[in-house]
């Protein structure tokens, strides 16, 4: 494939990637405001953040038969749809519990986005090279949390909480047309593929049974839900606790996302050296030192605002390693269930998600400690799975 048409490529599919990290960091300046706006407090809008994960979560695996079936394009076009009338319903709402279903619904929506993207990279690149397209895709999903939030801020400042969602919806009308002109069908729909509950899960099965996928998958998961732990805690962290306004706080979200993009760049590069499995390797145990270290200081009230962004910058960093070489290796296996197998480690990873985000809510919101106690388990388990996941593959292989 030309270098300049893959590059092209790899923007609309990162595009399309990044939907969902735009529908989740964009609005998060703006829980203050909601809650005013909607006569509630910020524990209960923080209850539309954890239904998204949810809905994205199970979204994902109805996606997956649907673009091995019909093709990658008619799907996402569905999903794509169903998201900006979500999103313009959003714009009318008039209490809380109308914004946590309609964030649902777009959930729903959004997911295709994410299950076609990861599927196509399967589609048009080859295993070899499809760590450093997931690298490359994650540059531009990773610009995301540096744009969305300090965008959100202003746009909260200047126009209100609901310009928010007339945004995303006209960036989702982009990305259809962007799909329709320039993005050809890169899988043959398969007629034989049923629909029918058993045949869909038996095909599930068979994806789930491969010890490359569960191990790859889990460990991406996992470490995932990490992040997600910062992100669901940081309007409270910055904002309450550190007294942060809503645009300092877009700049803060901003800069951790370099160490996340950097890092998945320099993945790139020492790809030619090192193998994916020995980065992982790696990138976990740093994780969980960085991680541990972190729930040490915020457990004796060490923490102040910079060593805070720190130690989010340092398990960051090792994200932006695990994540697409994990990607990489759990699809490696698949070719005709590609699309079934993105959908399961979506799934897996916004489960993990929502139950993070859910965890984080349970405690106090003037304390900093319960965000790094979910990124410490989180990596502690991930290590778990990869010691116990790499003996499974081993005993396959031979």
């Amino acid at each position: 494939m030309a270098k300049s048409k893959s590059f092209f490529i790899i923007l609309i599919l990162g595009s399309l990637a990044a939907l969902a990290p735009f529908s989740i960091d964009m609005y998060l300046p703006g829980f203050k405001s909601i809650a005013a706006d909607l006569n509630t407090d910020v524990p209960s809008v923080s209850l539309s953040l954890a239904t998204f994960f949810i809905g994205i979560s199970a979204g994902q695996l109805l996606y997956g038969p649907l673009l091995d079936k019909f093709g990658r394009k008619k799907p996402l076009y569905f999903g794509l749809v169903l998201y900006i009338i979500s999103c313009l319903s959003c714009v009318f709402v008039t209490s809380i519990d109308q914004l946590i279903a309609l964030r649902f619904i777009q959930a729903i929506g959004c997911c295709a986005a994410t299950v076609a993207a990861i599927a196509m990279v399967r589609d048009l690149f080859t295993v070899e090279e499809s760590p450093k397209v997931f690298a490359s895709l994650m540059l531009v999903i990773a610009v995301s949390p540096m744009l969305a939030p300090t965008a959100g801020g202003y746009l909260i400042t200047v126009l209100g909480w609901k310009s928010v969602f007339v945004f995303l919806g006209v960036m989702a009308i982009l990305m259809i047309l962007a799909c329709m002109f320039w993005l050809k069908e890169s899988y043959k729909p398969d007629p034989t593929y049923s629909l029918k509950p058993k045949p869909i899960l038996n095909n599930f099965y068979t994806v789930i049974e491969e010890p490359n996928f569960y191990t790859y998958a889990l460990i991406s998961a996992f470490t995932f839900s990490g992040l997600f732990a910062y992100v669901s805690s940081s309007p409270v962290v910055f904002m309450d606790i550190y007294k942060v306004t809503e645009t300092g706080y877009g700049w803060i979200f901003a800069l951790l996302s370099v160490f996340f993009i950097g890092f998945s760049q320099v993945n790139s590069y020492i790809l030619k050296w090192f193998s994916s499995k020995k980065i992982i390797v790696w990138a976990l145990s740093l994780q969980c030192i960085f991680s541990g270290l972190f729930l040490l200081a915020a457990a004796n009230n060490l923490l102040n605002l910079y060593s805070t962004v720190a130690f989010i910058a340092l398990f960051l960093a090792c994200l932006g390693f695990i994540n697409p070489n994990a990607s990489a290796l759990a699809l490696a296996p698949f070719q005709k269930n590609a699309g079934s197998a993105s959908a399961l480690m979506g799934a897996l990873q916004m489960g993990l998600g929502a139950l993070a985000s859910a965890a984080i809510s349970m405690f106090a919101a003037n304390v900093v400690w319960p965000m790094p106690a979910v990124m410490f388990i989180a990596a502690v388990i991930a290590v778990l799975c990869l010691t116990i996941g790499s003996n499974q593959i081993k005993n396959r292989n031979q």
